[in-house]
C-alpha cells in the first residue's frame, strides 16, 4: 500500500511512468466530472443524482466544484498525462465519476504526497485524493472514505540479476517513495538486518514515484516497494522490471475529509455506492486493468 509513513506523519517532477512528463502547479477545473484542459469530457455512468447532489455542502455547491490536493506522480493511480499538466489515471477517473453524481467539477491540485492532509486540515483543498492507505493514525487528523484495496509490491529487474530476497534484502540498495508506509517497511527489514548482525538495508527515498523507479531502471537501486497497482504497472510500462514475490499487507484507501466534515464523508460513500450501481466506478478501474482492488462496501473511517 501506498501512503503514508507513521515517520512522514510527524513530521516534483510529476510524471508517468514512461518518464516522460513534466510538472505543473495547477490543473484546469473540468465539468461534471473530467479532466481536460478543454472542461468538455463528460463522467461515464448516468451523471448527477439530484437526490445526492442536493446534500452537498453549500459552501461546494456555491464553488461548483471540488478542490483536490493530489500527488501526481503514482502512475497508473494518478499522473500527468503526455501535456504535463492534465492529472489523469484510475483514482482520478473513480473521484471525477463520483463527483459527477453530486453534480460538481474537480480541479486538480499537484502537490508533494506528505503536504497533502495538511492542505485538507488547513483549508487549501477540499478533499485529498491520492492513494492514501487508511490507518488509525491518520483517521485521528481527518475523515477517510473508503473506495479501493491495495497492498505492497517489490519490483526488481528482469531476471532479478541482483538476487533480491524479500526477506533479506541486508546490505542493498532499495527504492520507496517518501512518506508512504514502504518507508516503515523498508525500515523495520533493515532492523531485522542489524539485529542479526548483518548490514543495513540502503534506502533510496524520493519525492516521487517516477523517479523511484528511474533509479531501479537505470541500476542505481536493486529492488523497489510501491503499492500493488504502482508496482505491476511500472513492470507493464518499462518492460525492463518484474514482480518479485506476492503483494502483502492489502489494505484500503480513502479519501481524506476534513475531521469536522461527517456528512460531506457520508455523501461520498453515497456517491460512491451510485457509482457503483451504475457502472463507472468499475469502467474507472477497467481502464486501468486495476478492478481486481475493487470493494463494494465502502464506509467512513472502516
Amino acid at each position: 500500500m501506498r501512503r503514508m509513513s507513521l515517520i512522514a506523519l510527524t513530521g516534483v517532477v510529476a510524471v508517468g511512468l514512461t518518464l516522460s512528463a513534466c510538472g505543473s502547479d495547477s490543473m484546469s477545473t473540468n465539468p461534471g466530472a473530467g479532466s481536460t484542459p478543454a472542461g468538455t469530457s463528460a463522467a461515464a455512468g448516468g451523471g448527477v443524482d439530484q437526490a445526492l447532489a442536493a446534500k452537498v455542502p453549500a459552501k461546494l455547491k456555491s464553488a461548483g466544484k471540488i478542490v483536490v490536493g493530489t500527488d501526481p506522480t503514482y502512475a497508473p493511480n494518478e499522473f500527468l498525462d503526455a501535456d504535463g499538466k492534465t492529472v489523469i489515471g484510475f483514482d482520478v477517473d473513480v473521484f471525477n465519476a463520483v463527483a459527477a453524481k453530486l453534480g460538481l467539477k474537480t480541479e486538480y491540485v499537484p502537490a508533494g504526497f506528505d503536504t497533502i492532509i495538511l492542505g485538507v486540515t488547513g483549508g487549501k483543498y477540499d478533499i485529498g485524493v491520492s492513494s492514501f492507505t487508511i490507518n488509525p493514525e491518520r483517521k485521528k487528523q481527518v475523515n477517510m472514505v473508503s473506495y479501493y484495496s491495495a497492498g505492497t509490491q517489490w519490483v526488481v529487474a528482469k531476471g532479478n540479476p541482483e538476487k533480491v530476497n524479500i526477506d533479506d534484502a541486508c546490505g542493498k540498495a532499495v527504492g520507496v517513495q517518501k512518506g508512504t508506509v514502504q518507508v516503515d517497511d523498508l525500515a523495520a527489514r533493515s532492523k531485522k538486518c542489524t539485529d542479526a548482525g548483518k548490514p543495513a538495508i540502503n534506502p533510496i527515498v524520493q519525492q516521487g514515484q517516477n523517479q523511484v523507479t528511474a533509479d531501479l531502471v537505470s541500476g542505481k537501486t536493486v529492488a523497489m516497494l510501491a503499492d500493488s497497482p504502482v508496482g505491476l504497472y511500472a513492470v507493464k510500462q518499462t518492460g525492463q522490471l518484474e514482480a518479485l514475490g506476492s503483494i502483502y499487507d492489502s489494505a484500503p484507501y480513502g479519501y481524506v475529509v476534513p475531521k469536522d466534515q461527517m456528512d460531506f464523508a457520508n455523501l461520498l460513500v453515497e456517491a460512491l455506492n451510485a457509482a457503483k450501481a451504475d457502472g463507472s466506478y468499475m469502467a474507472a478501474l477497467q481502464k486501468y486493468a486495476v478492478e481486481a482492488g475493487a470493494i463494494d462496501n465502502f464506509a467512513v473511517n472502516p
